[in-house]
């Protein structure tokens, strides 16, 4: 069974030359959130759930479940230009290494496997064979996910907790 992280923190605050333990939770944990359904029957189901028709039409307009993946794949891009930017310490360099790793991992699957998979839903592959797709794609690279996602949620644990930030871990 998947782990997702249901993650709430203060309210983003914005890049600095200085970044607070704030700034460099937010950007290395905190934005997580974004892709804690990698590898999971969940993200499947998002992508055939985009392409059911109500009324007789596609509510969000054709090709949807490619958007979606395409705004993953846009977000993740971004998202590791400021990680990266942040300044290793040693208290904070497991996080970003791990934080970093993490989205390096998942990028080229989603611009990969599930981008097929998102085009496959959008062009009427039944739900069958995209379920079926979703599965092998989440035992191929699920199990790596859940390793590199732990031990970040287990930095960020401590990380936030050194800091006193208050952070609602889901569980």
């Amino acid at each position: 069974m998947k782990k997702f992280l249901v993650l709430a923190a203060m309210a983003v605050l914005p890049a600095c030359s200085n970044p607070t333990p704030e700034n460099y939770f937010d950007t290395a944990v905190l934005n997580t959130n974004m892709i804690n359904d990698f590898g999971s029957d969940a993200l499947t189901k998002m992508l055939i759930a985009q392409n059911v028709k109500y009324n007789g039409t596609l509510p969000n307009g054709p090709n949807a479940a490619t958007k979606m993946i395409d705004g993953k794949v846009q977000y993740i891009e971004k998202e590791l230009v400021k990680i990266k930017d942040l300044k290793e310490t040693d208290e904070t360099r497991t996080m970003l290494k791990t934080s970093v790793a993490l989205f390096e991992y998942v990028l080229p699957v989603y611009k990969n496997e599930y981008k097929a998979l998102a085009k496959m839903s959008d062009e009427g592959g039944t739900q069958e064979d995209v379920l079926s797709l979703g599965k092998e794609i989440d035992k191929k690279y699920g199990e790596r996910f859940d390793s590199l996602f732990d031990v970040l949620t287990t930095e960020g644990k401590k990380y936030a907790a050194a800091h006193d930030i208050k952070v609602n871990w889901g569980n």
